[in-house]
């Protein structure tokens, strides 16, 4: 072991003097206990040669010259007593061993060869091995206002990764050390490696010295003979000016890095970074401090970091930095693509003659980003935009309440009610054997007379008219019917709606048809199974065949879908909004900025809270049209209550039956699919994808089961069913993007094909067909049957609308297993959103061929919808930022804000999807307004 101790020289003398002066304790401290690695001066009149190390004793202990400084440039050797003209200070180190004094040579004496070195100087065919090592002195002047910094480059062609070459620099507050070959990754060797010195910041160039020496020291445990070259050079350019591109090359072995400060009135920049080539690198920021880590093996453990192919950005706060308001910008480029592109071709690199190293341009800019005030007016303009729907939809209500342009039982007048209620109460059951003759007709609509005799409107007498128009045709065609309204052409009893029937020896209000009643023909036990089979299987099915529950039962029935929703809500939200705050605090611990997939060249923070703030806020639009749809329901549920209290016995026989169960469910999940949205785009990444798109599939799955309640309000899903159902397709999601193979593409196939023929057998037969042992028996004799006789569909319009629907899904599906496309939830939504369009026409236009039209409001807001759905999905498409793909590849597709310099093409479909998914809404509560006043026996089931 050696004791080290720090001598200065000063002047020259021989070795005599060097003992003597070791002699006087006063002058020399070099103890035999001197502890290890401390540091002693004293003043030794020598000169030594720069090109050699020799040994002395002191005291009886060896002491050996491992390293020195001469300022000046004449060579002495040791013994050498010729006099100097330069007596500067000489620094070096000594080292006193513990071992008894002797004058023979160590057993591996190292020479040193000392140069006195120059900037931009090529020292080229220097040679090391293991007795030698050549130490370069650089010397420069600090200046307070600027940066000095140092790049050294150094090639060694024959250097092997068991004997490298190491190269040491030592600053004043600072070491940095390095070996050729480099080595980067596994596999991946350089022998030309560039390196750059930590520069000394701000404040502490004004409190050391200006003239600043730089000790490069090289050395190798070879025992033959390495060579390399060596440049040193000054950066003139090591600060990034403001709102300046800066363009330079940088390469693996070749790391750069620059400074930036943040002028005096600029509080937040965008650093942006951009390059023609795909090479993977990494761009760091980091503190101004040393040391700087611009490694690829230590780039990780200080600032923000991020990987990029062509292009990367940062959003940087000055509050960030309050030190020194100023930051590092790193460049490494990295050995291979795999961490851009998600595989590799290995293919190491040779040293330098046998392969070319891939050298990446790079074009960096920073510039200042929008102010505070900007901010504000993108948010409130924003938020009055969609306000405006709020005082939209109360003009609209009130011109249509003030106008009375929607009419149900509520809004007619009491002579109206009247003449409707009439139509019902004063009709006895009509038999077979009756004979309906015009008296009959005329004593019918009698008490309608004095409607029209009163000066009624156009309006009211063309609805009185058309009344007793349908009720004329309605007695006289219905020759096969026991009974009034809601009759059903068969044998086996009536419905309780069906007008009075009286069983023999009853009372009734006609002896003409009492004598007509046959108890034989009556059954009088409640069959709902029979009931049911009697009721959907007729040929020609209307509403009033098919709302035959109680409301009350039904309403709790359909309340269930939106409180269920709620508590799906609550539970799945919780930890959603748990689990993507976690990410955003670890993205600010760690600075590792490829674990959100943000479109970083339009992401501004909300402090340290919110990473992309605008993608986040843009979600509002879902959450107020939501809220504004759930009280548009609200209302129509009260006045449809009020309507119901008042003339609930006729209200039962006219219109769309109204249930806003679902309609409720419907504004929820628009709420929650902000809500869940944000959350998503809080750090959005490949872990948490899922959160985006749930709602889209609860609300395309409730939207098909509105449309299909509609005019089937006995027929319907439960809510448990129904979400679990839903929860089973966003659990498919999931596997298909986590285990996207080929097998599970084939799997999928089957089952999306098989499950289609099941709905499609369901939905013909109105779920009267049963699904046992026996259901392919039955399937096949069906189709042996009815291809033999080639016989006509019973039900032609499911016929149609289900052979459609099939064709659309098989090809959904047999897509799916040929192409396998790479966004699984993507796909999966395709399929739910294609089918609730198909089913959507579908109904307009059968309601179109049934003789049913569209309000004027309807058809504005189907064309808005239109409009909007084309925009959005336009936007949608832009494809800004991707999580199947690696940070870096999807940050090759960020693009810059285009709206108020706060929002990118995403923020817009927020927006407009957020429009369309409410117009949508809209549709559907409007779409049967225009048969609200007619009766429910004629309103045909679609």
């Amino acid at each position: 072991m050696f004791n080290k101790a720090v001598v200065n020289h000063s002047g020259i003398c021989t070795v005599a003097l060097l003992l003597l002066f070791y002699e006087l304790t006063a002058m020399v401290r070099c103890t035999e206990h001197l502890p290890q690695d401390s540091y002693d001066n004293s003043e030794i009149g020598n000169s030594l040669k720069k090109s050699h190390f020799r040994n002395a004793v002191v005291n009886g202990k060896n002491v050996i010259v491992e390293s020195f400084k001469v300022s000046d440039d004449t060579h002495r050797s040791v013994g050498d007593v010729s006099s100097v003209d330069d007596r500067r200070s000489d620094e070096g180190f000594i080292a006193v061993s513990d071992q008894v004094a002797s004058w023979s040579q160590p057993r591996f004496p190292v020479e040193t060869v000392i140069v006195d070195a120059e900037f931009d100087q090529n020292y080229g065919n220097w040679t090391v091995n293991r007795t030698s090592q050549i130490l370069f002195v650089y010397n420069y002047t600090e200046t307070v206002n600027k940066t000095t910094a140092v790049r050294i480059r150094v090639t060694c062609s024959n250097a092997t990764e068991n004997y490298p070459v190491m190269f040491v620099a030592r600053q004043q507050e600072g070491i940095l050390s390095w070996r050729v070959p480099l080595e980067i990754g596994k596999g991946y060797s350089f022998w030309s490696v560039s390196r750059t010195l930590c520069p000394l910041d701000r404040e502490h160039r004004q409190i050391i010295v200006k003239e600043q020496l730089i000790y490069l020291t090289v050395s190798t445990m070879a025992f033959n003979n390495r060579d390399f070259n060596l440049t040193a050079q000054l950066l003139q350019d090591f600060e990034l000016e403001h709102a300046r591109a800066k363009t330079f090359s940088v390469a693996a072995s070749r790391p750069k890095y620059y400074m930036y400060t943040f002028p005096e009135n600029v509080e937040t920049v965008l650093l942006k970074v951009t390059s023609p080539t795909e090479t993977c690198m990494t761009v760091s920021v980091q503190t101004v401090k040393c040391p700087v880590f611009d490694l690829d093996t230590n780039v990780e453990y200080e600032g923000k970091h991020q990987t990029m192919s062509s292009q990367a950005a940062m959003f940087l706060e000055k509050s960030d930095y309050p030190d020194m308001n100023s930051f590092y910008v790193v460049f490494i480029t990295k050995p291979n693509n795999e961490d851009c592109e998600g595989f590799v071709e290995f293919s190491p690199l040779l040293p330098p003659g046998h392969a070319s190293e891939v050298v990446k341009t790079v074009t960096v800019e920073v510039k200042e980003t929008i102010s505070d005030s900007q901010y504000d007016k993108a948010v409130f303009a924003t938020l009055a935009v969609f306000l405006c729907f709020y005082l939209i939809a109360v003009v609209i209500g009130c011109v249509f309440a003030g106008c009375g342009l929607r009419k149900d039982i509520g809004d007619l007048t009491e002579e109206e009610r009247e003449a409707k209620q009439l139509l019902f109460s004063n009709i006895s059951p009509l038999l077979p054997e009756q004979n309906v003759n015009s008296d009959y007709i005329q004593a019918l609509h009698r008490p309608l007379a004095g409607v029209l005799d009163s000066g009624t409107s156009e309006e009211q007498a063309a609805i009185l008219a058309q009344v007793s128009e349908s009720e004329e045709d309605n007695f006289l065609n219905r020759t096969d019917s026991p009974g009034g309204y809601g009759a059903i052409p068969t044998n086996r009893g009536a419905s309780k709606e069906l007008g009075p029937v009286h069983p023999r020896g009853a009372a009734s209000n006609s002896d003409s048809s009492e004598a007509y009643v046959n108890e034989n023909d009556i059954d009088f036990l409640t069959d709902a199974d029979s009931e049911k089979e009697v009721f959907r299987t007729k040929t020609a099915l209307f509403v009033s065949d098919l709302a035959r529950k109680k409301r009350s039962k039904l309403s709790k029935l359909y309340k269930l879908y939106h409180w269920n929703l709620g508590t799906i809500a609550i539970f799945y939200g919780l930890p959603v909004a748990q689990l993507v705050l976690t990410y955003q605090k670890i993205l600010r611990q760690t600075g590792n900025q490829d674990l959100c997939y943000y479109n970083f060249a339009c992401a501004h923070p909300l402090g340290s809270y919110i990473s992309s703030f605008n993608n986040v806020f843009s979600n509002i639009g879902y959450v107020l049209l939501g809220i504004l749809f759930i009280i548009i329901v609200y209302y129509r549920s009260w006045h449809n209550r009020r309507v119901i209290e008042k003339y609930g016995d006729l209200e039962r026989k006219y219109g769309i039956p109204q249930h806003f169960g679902l309609f409720y469910a419907m504004g929820l999940a628009l709420v929650m699919e902000g809500i869940m949205s944000s959350c998503y785009h809080i750090c959005p990444n490949y872990s948490n994808f899922q959160f985006d798109t749930s709602f889209m599939y609860v609300i395309a799955c409730l939207c098909m089961l509105k449309i299909y309640q509609a005019r089937h309000p006995d027929i319907n899903a439960k809510a448990h069913v129904a979400y679990f159902v839903m929860a089973v397709i966003i659990f498919l999601a999931v596997v298909g993007v986590v285990y996207g193979n080929t097998g599970l593409w084939v799997v999928y196939a089957v089952v999306h094909i098989v499950l289609t023929i099941f709905l499609t057998a369901q939905i013909y037969y109105m779920g009267r067909w049963k699904v046992d042992r026996y259901i392919f028996k039955r399937f096949f004799l069906v189709i042996v049957s009815d291809c033999r006789r080639c016989s006509r569909p019973v039900y032609p319009n499911r016929f149609v609308m289900l052979l459609v629907g099939n064709v659309v899904n098989w090809a959904f599906a047999l897509y799916g297993a040929i192409e396998r496309p790479s966004d699984f939830a993507s796909y999966l939504l395709a399929v739910f959103i294609g089918n609730l369009l198909l089913y959507c026409v579908f109904y307009v236009i059968m309601k179109l061929l049934s003789k049913e039209r569209l309000s004027w409001l309807v058809i504005v807001v189907i064309l808005t919808s239109m409009v909007t759905w084309g925009g959005s999905l336009y936007f949608f498409f832009q494809h800004l930022t991707s999580w199947q793909k690696t940070p870096a590849g999807s940050r090759a597709g960020n693009r810059e804000c285009i709206l108020l310099e706060f929002y990118d093409s995403h923020d817009v479909w927020h927006f407009l999807s957020a429009i369309s998914l409410f117009f949508s809404f809209l549709i559907l509560l409007l779409l049967d307004d225009d048969v609200s006043l007619k009766r429910r026996d004629q309103i045909p089931v679609f």
